[in-house]
């Protein structure tokens, strides 16, 4: 398993259409090949940061088969427009196992 981590920074004030946004988004991604959960957590102490965990079978579960993907051009229009800067994501995996 491969855990994504993407640090959000949302435009201030822009939050409240950003969480809208994420509802319809998140059944994108739940719906690709090698996906296994996600979750979205808001900042207490940034209130227009998030942090988006998401569980992949494999790396290339997201990056060749989510991010090369038709679904993919729809999670990008739907969220892509509210971060600023663009997130990094990084891959981990686990340690003990």
């Amino acid at each position: 398993m491969i855990l994504e981590v993407a640090v959000l920074n949302v435009k201030p004030g822009q939050e409240a259409d950003f969480e809208l946004a994420f509802d319809e988004a998140q059944s994108i991604i739940s719906s690709m090949q090698g996906y296994l959960s996600h979750e979205l957590q808001k900042c207490i102490e940034k209130n227009n940061r998030y942090i988006l965990l998401v569980n992949w079978a494999s790396l290339e579960a997201h990056t060749e088969g989510f991010r090369q993907s038709v679904e993919y051009e729809e999670w990008r229009r739907l969220l892509h427009h509210f971060y600023d800067p663009f997130p990094e994501v990084e891959h981990y995996t686990s340690v003990y196992e």
